[in-house]
This record gives C-alpha cells, sequence and structure tokens, in this order.
C-alpha cells in the first residue's frame, strides 16, 4: 500500500532502497576491480613471456618441445628395432634377464662389503658372487643373506670366476644378439613424443638398458679374472653403446641414466688395468671410447629439453587444475587433512586454477624458465669443460631464499607469486651438475689411465708426469673439470700411481679421499690402484 502524499516514507524502506544501491554499487566496484585484475595478469603476463621467448630465440634457442624429438632412422639401421631389443623393452620384456645368477643373488651379494676404505675403488666380489651360486644350487639362499668378503686378490678371483661365468650363461644368447645389433648405426627407442604431454611417456627402456649394463659388467669381471680379455673387452663396448643408445632421448632421466650405464662400464676398465690384463690394442680403443665423453654439454641440451616438456605442461594446468601439484610435491597442500576434506581442498585448489587468468600461467612459465636460468647462471664454461660447484651451491641458494618459506603457507603463496607450478618443475635440476661433474670425472680420469697403461707397456714404468704422455699416449690430455687445471697425479709404491681430482669440494686434500667414491662434502675424487 502506497503511502498518501505528505505521509513519511517507512524508514524500513528508505534504508532498504540505500542498502540496495550500495550493494549494486560495491558488486559494480568488485566486478570492474576483477575485470582490471584479469586483464592486467593477462598483459603482463602474455607480455613478459613473450618477451623472454622471443630473447630466447634470438640466441637460437628453442622452447618447442618437438624441436628436441630425436629425428627418425630406418628400422634397419636402428639397434631399438633389432628383435632381441624388441623384446627386451616390451613390458614383460624382462623376463628375459631372470635366471642368470645376477637376478637370483643380487640381494645376497651387495647389501654390504667388509672394506672400510669407502671413498675409493673395489674389485667386484667375485667370491661372494660364486658363494651365492653355490647356495643357489643347494636351495639354501635366502633374500639378504650376506655373502660379502674381502677375498679379491688375484687367485681368489679366478678361482671364483667359472662360478660366476657359469651363472651367467642364461644370459649367453641375449648377449649375442644385442651385440649383432650394435652394429647398426642409429639408436632411437620408439617413444610416444605425440603425446599431449611428454612428461608422461613412460621411458621403461631405460630400467632394462642399465640392468643389462649391470650383469654385463659382473660378467666382463670375471672374464678378466678368468683371462678372457677379448670377451672382456666386447662386453664393456657393449655396455658403451648401450649407454650411447639413449643419448638423443631429451629427458634429464635419460641423461642420468646414460651417466650411470657409463660408469658401471668403468668397473671392469679398471679392474683389467689395475692387474694389467688389457693388451696395448685393447686400452687404445677403450681410450678412444672414453676420450669423446662430454656430459656437460650432454647436460645443458638436457635441460633445454626439459624445459620445453615443463612449458608445456604449464599450458595443460589449466585443464588439470592445480590439485595436481599434490603429485608433484613432497609436501602437498593436502596431506594435514582428512580424506573427505582433501577431496574437497583438491577441489577447491583445481577451481582456483580454472579461474585464474590466463595471464597467471603466461608468468609460471616464465618463472619456470627464470628458476632453471638462475639455476644455471655461470656453473658452466662449455668450450673448456669445466664446473664450478661454488657457483652451484650460491645459485641454488640464492633460488632458495626466493621462495616463501614453509610448506603450507608458502605454497599459498607461491601461487600469488606465479611459482607453485614452476618451482615444482624445476626440482629435477638441483643434482644435475654435481652429477655431470662425476661422470665427467671418471670419463676423463679412465681415459688418462688407459694413457698411463700404454706408457707403460712401452716403457715398462709410469711416467714421472703426466705431460710425457702428451701426445703419443694421449693427443689431448683432457684437465679436471673442477679446476680446470691437469688431474692430480704421482707414482706410488710398487710400481703404481694416484691420479685424482680436487673433487666437489674444490679443495686439494692430498689424493685422500671423502666417505664416498664421488663424496659431495669431503675428499678427492681419487683413481687408484689397491
Amino acid at each position: 500500500m502506497n503511502p498518501s502524499p505528505g505521509e513519511p516514507v517507512p524508514t524500513s524502506r528508505l534504508f532498504g532502497n540505500r542498502r540496495l544501491r550500495r550493494s549494486l554499487v560495491c558488486l559494480g566496484v568488485l566486478a570492474a576491480l576483477l575485470a582490471i585484475f584479469y586483464a592486467e595478469e593477462d598483459w603482463r603476463g602474455r607480455r613478459d613471456w613473450n618477451r623472454y621467448r622471443q630473447d630466447a630465440e634470438a640466441r637460437g634457442e628453442h622452447l618447442d618441445f618437438r624441436a628436441y624429438i630425436p629425428k627418425p632412422v630406418p628400422d634397419e639401421d636402428n639397434f631399438a628395432e633389432a628383435p632381441m631389443v624388441k623384446s627386451l623393452i616390451e613390458k614383460d620384456g624382462s623376463a628375459i634377464l631372470t635366471n642368470d645368477l645376477y637376478s637370483r643373488a643380487l640381494r645376497s651379494v651387495l647389501p654390504s662389503n667388509t672394506l672400510n676404505d669407502r671413498g675409493l675403488r673395489h674389485f667386484e666380489d667375485l667370491v661372494a658372487w660364486q658363494r651365492a651360486a653355490v647356495a643357489l644350487q643347494a636351495g639354501s639362499l635366502i633374500n639378504d643373506q650376506n655373502f660379502a668378503t674381502d677375498k679379491t686378490d688375484r687367485v681368489a678371483r679366478a678361482a671364483a670366476a667359472a662360478a660366476v661365468l657359469d651363472g651367467m650363461k642364461p644370459d649367453e644368447e641375449a648377449f649375442t644378439a644385442l651385440r649383432l645389433a650394435s652394429a647398426r648405426p642409429y639408436a632411437r627407442f620408439p617413444l610416444p613424443y605425440d603425446l599431449e604431454n611428454p612428461a608422461q611417456i613412460r621411458l621403461t627402456h631405460l630400467d632394462r638398458v642399465k640392468q643389462v649394463c649391470c650383469r654385463l659388467s659382473l660378467q666382463a669381471c670375471a672374464e678378466l679374472a678368468d683371462s678372457q680379455t677379448d670377451k672382456a673387452l666386447a662386453d664393456v663396448k657393449l655396455m658403451l653403446y648401450l649407454a650411447d643408445s639413449i643419448k638423443t632421448e631429451p629427458f634429464w632421466i635419460s641423461w642420468s641414466v646414460r651417466l650411470a650405464c657409463v660408469q658401471i662400464a668403468v668397473q671392469p676398465v679398471w679392474e683389467g688395468l689395475v692387474e694389467q690384463r688389457w693388451t696395448e690394442l685393447q686400452v687404445q680403443e677403450l681410450q678412444v671410447r672414453f676420450e669423446h665423453y662430454d656430459f656437460l654439454t650432454d647436460m645443458n641440451q638436457s635441460l633445454k629439453g626439459e624445459r620445453a616438456i615443463g612449458i608445456q605442461e604449464v599450458d595443460l594446468f589449466k585443464q588439470w587444475g592445480l590439485g595436481t601439484l599434490d603429485d608433484l610435491m613432497d609436501h602437498d597442500f593436502t596431506a594435514w587433512l582428512s580424506n573427505d576434506n582433501r577431496k574437497w581442498d583438491r577441489g577447491f585448489l583445481d577451481w582456483v586454477g580454472r579461474v585464474m587468468p590466463a595471464g597467471w600461467y603466461d608468468l609460471e612459465r616464465l618463472n619456470y624458465c627464470k628458476i632453471i636460468d638462475a639455476r644455471m647462471k655461470g656453473v658452466m664454461d662449455l668450450p673448456n669443460k669445466r664446473l664450478f660447484p661454488s657457483q652451484v651451491a650460491f645459485n641454488n641458494d640464492a633460488v632458495q631464499r626466493q621462495l616463501p618459506p614453509g610448506w603450507w603457507l608458502g605454497s599459498w603463496i607461491s601461487i600469488l607469486d606465479h611459482e607453485s607450478i614452476a618451482v615444482q618443475l624445476s626440482n629435477f635440476q638441483i643434482r644435475m651438475p654435481m652429477k655431470a661433474a662425476a661422470a665427467q670425472t671418471e670419463a676423463n680420469q679412465a681415459d688418462i689411465a688407459c694413457g698411463l697403461e700404454r706408457y707403460r707397456l712401452a716403457n715398462g714404468q709410469f711416467p714421472e708426469t703426466l705431460d710425457a704422455l702428451t701426445p703419443r699416449f694421449i693427443p689431448h690430455a683432457p684437465n679436471d673439470v673442477i679446476t680446470g687445471q691437469p688431474y692430480k697425479y704421482h707414482r706410488a709404491g710398487h710400481g703404481q700411481y694416484i691420479l685424482y681430482s680436487v673433487g666437489w669440494n674444490e679443495k686439494d686434500d692430498g689424493g685422500v679421499p671423502g666417505k664416498t667414491l664421488f663424496d659431495q662434502t669431503q675428499g678427492d675424487w681419487v683413481w687408484d690402484y689397491p
């Protein structure tokens, strides 16, 4: 009922209209602020990302993952298309390598070693493998039964070699087929590079490649102890070929497994040099194999491939939802919640991700690339094959200081700072420089050790200095990847020598190793003979 003329308007209606007008004004202001926020984020994200991309492309770098996909090769020239290789990498291909001594006794031989000098190299414990083989035949082998010994003298190892080689006979047909396939000039494993998310490509072949190398290494060490040097050389060459078969893959894990395979192959090389079993021609062939490795350049290429994968992943997070970050983080957003609340919270995160402006994802992509760049700034000198541990530590600390503290609150702050996805995708990078330095050191030391053995074979003793090797016994002696200077070297007693790098601590400890062969905190990285 309307009030009569002159009658006062009811207070409730007057204030109700004012309240409605104010609410509409507030909603309008909020909508305008949201529109401004979205427009600003989209404009800023697009501008900053395009600027970074253009600068990278001007330097000749590629940010598109497709640029890193290995080129197709003819099947008849492709190692990965050989029947035995295809059988090995199929879903149940691991069944091919299950009946040998390595598979059946692994957990009974390797858990520990009675030797205390952990930072030095040791012979493969063939006596332990022999004892495990005897237990297998008697049906008394149990998991975690420790057969480790310190019986690594020449006579004991020679006596144990036959049992080890007999235990590896189930692999003979597979090894022969792989050796024939290694004559093919190319290797490109059939990976589904056209997946929407390259990070979801299953790399099961990497474990198969590494496991074959482990078996070949054990067999080669037994062959050397049994004076079958030609067979041992063939096994080492196959290991190095297998390592290089994954060289072109644009994944950091492929790069890491390749390094591990090369380091596995070094074991029998070292043992043959210790016991002076290799001939001049064999040593020369091994030297040629090791001198071509450049793991720093390979790491740089792998980083670029992973960067491109991460860029593509950021594009997909909008449709996946930010709740997917739970699968990437060591401490996820929602671990402290009950299952019901956690499901709700992940749903909330997914909703947050979907309503984020497109520019937020551009800035995540940009920060992902910037974190990689920040960690690698000044870390390597590729032309001189040098790596700087102090700079690695400085860069990692600098990046860490920029990140918000605390895993739960920090995770939410990182969303506002456009770093929630970027930080998780870049974590793979932290340990890569140290692994590259260790692998390059091992390859360099193997190269120099071969040159030293060639000198000994020609002169009856090792030289006083490494300078005596050049150019006859080693064309270009590699320098220490840490210092850029020649490796430390001096002759030792009993006609032997010590060759070492100053290691990750960048300090010359006089050839004294740390607790491990490539210790990250103390000691030198030593190549010597017991």
